[in-house]
């Protein structure tokens, strides 16, 4: 669980950089994978965050868009990132439980975001469990 963790602090730091200097997801995964202490990360999980949360912008911005009420574009963007990997392990990691998804969510937005952005990733990832999660939402009610 440690090394899917550091992939995520490792995601949301490459996926801050493509939003204030955009870059390719292959220019971004190599300089991450320069760094030292990326080999302690799960590297898969890493690349798949990447390059699937790249590759899948605009369509994670649609679901999470309509439960900001703000514009997307005034998100702080390491809570855009954060909501960006949450939604995506929503939709496109069914092995991880969805409660993990946002406990990590949360753990991330208290390491990086700014005081309370915890209690907003938390709002919006909550509210996709029940559209990306349907089944899953259904048992855990009872």
């Amino acid at each position: 669980m440690a090394a899917r963790r550091r992939a995520r602090r490792k995601a949301v730091q490459a996926l801050y950089q493509a939003q204030i200097n955009p870059t390719t997801a292959l220019e971004l995964e190599a300089q991450f994978m320069e760094e030292p202490d990326i080999l302690k990360a799960d590297l898969e999980h890493f690349r798949r965050l990447l390059q699937g949360i790249l590759a899948a912008r605009a369509e994670l911005d649609a679901l999470i868009a309509p439960l900001v009420s703000r514009p997307l574009a005034e998100v702080d963007p390491i809570e855009h990132a954060i909501l960006w990997i949450g939604a995506f392990e929503l939709r496109d990691c069914p092995e991880l439980p969805y409660r993990v998804v946002i406990n990590e969510a949360i753990e991330l937005a208290k390491m990086f975001g700014a005081e309370g952005s915890h209690g907003f990733v938390n709002g919006v990832l909550d509210k996709l469990v029940p559209t990306l999660r349907a089944a899953e939402f259904a048992a855990a009610k009872f």
